[in-house]
């Protein structure tokens, strides 16, 4: 309400700086001393500013000179009343301050209007009465007996229905007859009259009752005077005076003159005057309130009956009778409540909601007819509201989902009245139009695609919503649940990777997207929310190797010249996909000679070459096969088996071929290691040792091979001999060759571990049993007694390479 105040009285000074158009503001009569009677409110930045009170009218020291002081950014500036300040209605009920505001070169000037209005409930004493010294009665000593000396005119008296008594002694000698005062305030002559009493003071004490336990005290005076000796007449003056009710107050009406002796004037009649006043000194008759027919239309005519009189000699006056006419004139705008209209609506208010019923009267006219008329100012033109007579109304959707559609609408009424000459008066309209939240945001369903060797932070895609309120698409995005490797910005909608995927443990994700809005209405904690999914398809990369079982192999074989044998056959699966089955096979390393080939996972000797025979020894093939996976997957890994193969020579006479096959545990997944090893020159010393030892083990592996060799050439060279000799040298000359050739394989397997799976234990050859005439040399029978040779049955039998176990057919 403060505020309403200090912005009406700032457009008060502006439009009474325009249009000479003075600011009102009423006042009890009952205030007292420091009572604020206005604020202002002034905006001056770099200048220290004034704030003065130029003058009153009437003349008055009951108001203060207004005090300025700088609150928050601005200068509030007050007008009080003084410590003298007794407001008496009936005496001067309107006073005109003119105030002067000073900012830097800019000066503003603008009347205050102080009506002051009766208070029924104020009882106080006031005026010459209450005061020590007591109001003054000057009387002729020939005033008519009974008549009327003094009216005591305090507020309330008649409302509250007060009690009046004289309360001072009235008995002769010094008093004539009793004096009286009535109900009304009248203090009456007495009934014997005055004469003879001149120069005679009469003091009255006066009490004044209201009500229960309130009382006012106050001192009348009454001074006889003698019959005047001179005479005292009015000049030549005009009875009938026509003013314009748009005269001020305080506006010059007329000016009396009578001729005498220091001359003084009065009102007698109406008293009290709450129109007109009079200068004592001067006789000037002056305007004291506003003169407006449409509130008063008791103004249009006063008469007035006016008193001159000699200040030294008071009994000696003369009255005049004058009639003052007031003219009305269109000075007064209409005035409407309210004087401003600021207000807020949300955009879903429906079309014909009434937003303020104005009501404006002409106060130079009341009950007029008058013109209203709606304006748009921003945006021009605008439909969105209308004016049904009086009432402001929505008068179309006001929508706010587009760029600059709506949130503040600024027009103003235009308010005519009839008059000569034509008073407007402008009532401001802001109308500021709240977004509403009303849609939910949505987002279309994805499908993103990813490899499954993507690193973390991976970029998948944007997530896109749409929002139709405005701002548009103000949208923050969230995965509600699902899997944690993925991450969303709150903001863009981007999908980002942040662990690691594979393809054989989950190959699709379904994210539940939700996306809310915000910053779309009045409420900030007003959201809405929808959702989508996106599914995520994890694309199958190649990232597990094949693997071989075992991993490393050791075979001995016998071969025919002329002759292919199947070694062994790769095993390789990739544990991590087993659906993955096609794989490809080549030989990388060792296959000297090229005596080794593939046959998809099979690996084949191949003995088939023609020409001389080539010795027959021992010999070792270490070889290195290369298995990678086939097909569309990319890129292609590979694995590599090592296969070492111990070949054994064997003459055309041979009729079974053995093949002894030594694997390793699949703990032992063979390593290929590059080290790179600094240069090192050894002492002499241990050069020499090096190479005595050297000597010694080359003599002993050559006598070794020689042994070997003259064994060799003894078979051969041999004469045929009777067939039970042949045998048992046959099989005596095989058992001491092969013993030789098979020792480190047996060695070998020996140092295996002791619970070696008796599925190993498999019959790999098979032979007859001999006859007298027909002997099978066998490898696999190195401990052949003579008690067989002799007892030979000629039947089949299967046997193992490793243990010479048997088994009859």
């Amino acid at each position: 309400m403060a505020l309403l105040r200090i912005l009406a009285l700032l457009l008060a000074l502006t439009v009474s700086e325009l249009h000479c158009l003075p600011w009102f503001i009423n006042v009890s009569e009952s205030q007292g001393p420091g009572t604020i009677l206005q604020s202002f409110s002034f905006n001056c930045t770099s200048h220290m500013p004034t704030l003065q009170l130029v003058h009153v009218q009437p003349p008055t020291t009951f108001f203060n000179p207004p005090s300025l002081t700088r609150w928050q950014g601005i200068y509030v500036g007050m007008v009080t009343l003084s410590s003298s300040a007794r407001l008496d209605a009936l005496s001067v009920n309107h006073y005109k301050l003119q105030l002067r505001f000073t900012c830097g070169n800019h000066v503003m000037e603008g009347p205050l209007s102080v009506d002051v209005r009766r208070d029924p409930g104020h009882s106080a004493c006031a005026g010459r009465f209450a005061s020590p010294a007591g109001e003054i009665i000057q009387v002729l000593e020939t005033v008519t007996p009974g008549a009327r000396l003094y009216t005591l005119l305090l507020p309330g008296l008649e409302v509250q229905r007060a009690q009046i008594n004289i309360i001072s002694a009235q008995d002769p000698p010094y008093f004539p007859g009793p004096f009286s005062i009535n109900g009304q305030g009248w203090l009456l002559v007495p009934s014997q009259g005055l004469k003879g009493q001149a120069e005679k003071v009469f003091q009255l004490q006066i009490l004044v009752t209201f009500g229960q336990n309130r009382s006012c005290l106050g001192m009348l005076k009454v001074k006889v005077l003698p019959v005047p000796s001179s005479l005292i007449s009015f000049l030549k003056q005009a009875s009938n005076i026509t003013i314009l009710e748009d005269l001020p107050p305080g506006g010059k009406v007329v000016q009396v003159r009578a001729r005498g002796f220091d001359v003084r004037y009065e009102i007698l009649s109406p008293v009290p005057c709450p129109l007109f006043s009079i200068g004592r000194a001067d006789g000037v008759i002056r305007t004291t309130a506003p003169l407006e027919l449409a509130q008063a239309p008791g103004a249009a005519v006063t008469r007035l009956r006016v008193k001159a009189y000699e200040r030294l000699r008071p009994w000696a006056s003369v009255e005049l009778e004058l009639t003052v006419n007031v003219r009305s004139v269109n000075r007064w705008p209409p005035r409407c409540l309210p004087a401003m209209l600021v207000t807020q609506i949300p955009e879903t208010t429906p079309v014909g909601t009434v937003l303020n019923t104005f009501t404006c009267a002409d106060p130079d006219s009341p009950g007029s007819i008058l013109d209203y008329q709606l304006q748009f100012h921003s945006p021009p033109g605008s439909a969105s509201l209308c004016l049904r007579d009086r009432v402001l109304e929505v008068n179309a959707t006001l929508d706010c989902d587009a760029r600059g559609a709506c949130f503040q609408h600024a027009a103003s009424i235009l308010v005519l009245d009839g008059g000569q000459p034509l008073m407007t008066t402008e009532v401001p309209v802001l109308v500021m139009v709240t977004p509403v939240n009303e849609f939910s945001p949505a987002c279309v369903p994805h499908k993103f695609r990813i490899r499954e060797d993507a690193g973390p932070h991976t970029l998948l895609g944007s997530v896109v919503g749409m929002d139709k309120d405005y701002p548009h698409n103000n949208i923050e995005y969230y995965i509600s649940g699902g899997p944690t490797i993925f991450s969303m910005d709150r903001l863009s909608g981007e999908v980002h990777l942040l662990g690691s995927l594979d393809y054989e443990l989950q190959t699709l994700y379904r994210l539940n997207v939700l996306v809310i809005d915000h910053g779309q209405d009045q409420d900030p904690t007003h959201h809405r929310s929808g959702s989508c999914t996106i599914t995520i398809e994890v694309e199958d990369v190649n990232d597990h190797a094949p693997e071989c079982q075992p991993p490393f192999q050791e075979l001995t074989i016998y071969a025919l010249l002329g002759h292919s044998v199947e070694v062994t056959k790769v095993s390789c699966w990739v544990p991590q996909e087993p659906q993955r089955l096609a794989f490809s096979y080549s030989i990388v390393g060792g296959n000297s000679q090229s005596r080794f080939s593939l046959q998809g996972p099979t690996l084949v000797y191949n003995n088939i070459l023609l020409g001389p025979l080539w010795p027959e020894q021992f010999y070792t093939y270490e070889l290195l096969i290369r298995v990678a996976d086939a097909g569309p997957s990319i890129p292609h890994l590979s694995t590599t088996a090592t296969v070492s193969v111990h070949l054994i020579p064997w003459s055309a006479s041979t009729v079974a071929t053995r093949t002894h096959r030594s694997t390793v545990p699949s703990v032992m997944t063979p390593l290929l290691v590059t080290d790179t090893e600094a240069f090192w020159q050894p002492e002499p010393w241990f050069v020499v040792v090096l190479t005595v030892t050297s000597a010694l083990f080359v003599l002993a592996l050559g006598w070794l091979l020689l042994r070997l060799f003259q064994g060799l050439v003894q078979m051969h060279q041999t004469p045929s001999k009777p067939a039970q000799a042949l045998l048992l040298n046959g099989i005596q000359g095989t058992e001491e060759s092969i013993q030789g050739f098979m020792e480190a394989p047996r060695m070998e397997m020996s140092q295996a571990p002791s619970n070696v799976n008796l599925s190993l234990q498999h019959f790999d050859g098979r032979a007859q049993d001999s006859r007298k005439e027909a002997v099978l040399l066998s490898p696999a029978v190195p401990s052949l007694s003579p008690d067989h040779l002799n007892s030979g049955t000629g039947r089949d039998y299967l046997f193992n390479t490793l243990t010479g176990a048997r088994r009859w057919l």
